[in-house]
């Protein structure tokens, strides 16, 4: 590569690492045993989480010969798609007694050459690297990567010390990144508890039962609450309050547009740069929206699909497991209009009535989810539609207590909106910087400056 600085080096894969595949296993190994490296952990994440998802039971043979240390590489070998093909995960430690899938292939670096697993992280998930893979992979029925294929990809490594800055400057973003998805946690579970106790235990009104004042709470809002509860087709509920049904709550709506490897109503000219954002169950994980920069957007037909139709501040949550009917708000500053695919379901809340915050509290929570777990339907892939969800039933407090909870929470809902937003920049700095300081046309001390003005 003729551009590279003059003490930037690109080697063939295969002369710096040795490729094994991972083990395979029935699903009847699953579940127990030592720790797995899966497809999605590999899929989602740059660096191995710090802590396996899923266990196997493994030998001590194929513990030994499918190991996970510090500095492998795992990339996704066989996918429905190209675009999942290659995608890299990197191991910033030893991992012991655990193992990886078989639909990986992992590459161990060799003792010849000193690779910093931080940037090697970061090179593999470069534009340059993810085009290659793209290039070379063959497409039949499922796309593929053999060794044969990964021995003529490339890798560009800089000095050592090069590798350790630009690997510090963009794992620093992703730390922060990260600290602010636990900051988020943290204000989602204030908000968890809040409405677990006073929805679900009805810990004012047992208070008040028991002569006392509600805990934390101030007089006009204990005021809301019944000092007894009455029986109800959902056992005992607070005096007052009412059983119906979710559809008593808010409009739902489904998804009409059908795109994967199992069929599609859409056609490659419905596809363009620019038009209405497309939002896959795998935008929405729970409280989370997902701003996947790779997902399709859709042409302007999307006007004739008014019913699928999502706006920010409207809920979506998925019809599909892992887990079933997670739910997250569309945030603002993305885009004025969605179109939500058959895999998701948007709920828009009555005005005044139902606040959304409120919802999306309402579907997080496990009863529901049971509830909805209940009435799905299929064995390998259990689903719920659009009349399941309309039909779940649900304990109705008055409109005063739900308001009264809106209320409460908004400021929580507020700071995790702001620290969302502020991840986004963070995410977008990234992946501005990351195929610059991979070729060298920005160095260190440029993207430095970089992250200074911005913060």
């Amino acid at each position: 590569m003729s551009n590279l600085p003059d003490d930037w080096k690109e080697y063939p894969l295969n002369e710096l690492y040795d490729f094994r595949s991972g083990l395979s296993k029935p699903r009847s190994e699953f579940g127990f045993g030592y720790g797995f490296l899966s497809f999605k952990d590999v899929f989602y994440n740059f660096f191995v989480p710090d802590k396996l998802s899923e266990l196997v039971n493994s030998t001590e043979q194929e513990r030994q010969s499918c190991s996970i240390k510090k500095g492998d590489v795992f990339l996704t070998r066989t996918s429905e798609t190209m675009d999942e093909l290659g995608m890299s995960c990197i191991a910033l430690k030893d991992y012991e007694g655990a193992t990886f899938n078989g639909f990986t292939k992992r590459l161990r670096p060799k003792i010849n050459i000193s690779i910093i697993p931080e940037y090697a992280g970061y090179f593999f998930r470069s534009p340059k690297f993810r085009y290659e893979v793209t290039a070379m992979s063959s497409l039949c029925t499922r796309a593929s990567l053999n060794n044969e294929m990964l021995g003529r990809l490339k890798i560009i490594l800089p000095s050592i010390e090069e590798q350790s800055a630009i690997g510090y400057i963009l794992k620093s973003l992703d730390d922060k990144i990260e600290l602010n998805q636990q900051m988020n946690q943290t204000l989602e579970a204030i908000a968890r508890a809040i409405f677990k106790s006073w929805f679900v235990d009805f810990d004012p009104v047992r208070a008040k039962m028991a002569g006392k004042q509600p805990v934390g709470m101030d007089a006009a809002t204990a005021n809301l609450f019944p000092d007894s509860f009455e029986e109800s087709a959902l056992g005992l509920i607070p005096k007052g309050w009412k059983v119906g049904t979710f559809a008593n709550l808010a409009e739902i709506n489904k998804g009409d547009i059908v795109d994967g490897p199992f069929g599609s109503n859409l056609k490659s000219s419905d596809y363009t740069e620019t038009g209405t954002r497309l939002i896959h169950q795998e935008n929405i994980q729970e409280f989370r929206f997902i701003d996947d920069k790779k997902r399709f957007t859709f042409y302007e037909k999307a006007e004739t699909l008014q019913r699928s139709v999502a706006y920010p501040n409207d809920i979506v949550l998925t019809k599909m497991p892992a887990p079933i009917t997670r739910a997250t708000i569309i945030p603002k500053g993305i885009a004025d209009k969605f179109i939500i695919m058959a895999d998701c379901i948007r709920v828009r809340p009555y005005q005044d009535i139902t606040p959304n915050t409120y919802l999306l509290y309402l579907i997080n929570n496990p009863l529901f989810r049971q509830e909805a777990l209940s009435r799905a339907t299929g064995t390998t892939r259990p689903r719920i539609n659009l009349t399941q969800v309309k039909s779940i039933q649900v304990i109705i407090p008055p409109v005063s207590a739900r308001l009264a909870f809106n209320k409460l929470v908004e400021p929580l809902e507020k700071k995790r909106e702001a620290v969302y937003h502020e991840s986004r920049t963070l995410a977008n700095i990234r992946d501005t910087l990351l195929p610059k300081l991979m070729s060298g046309e920005i160095r260190v001390k440029e993207a430095e400056t970089i992250i200074k003005e911005v913060n």
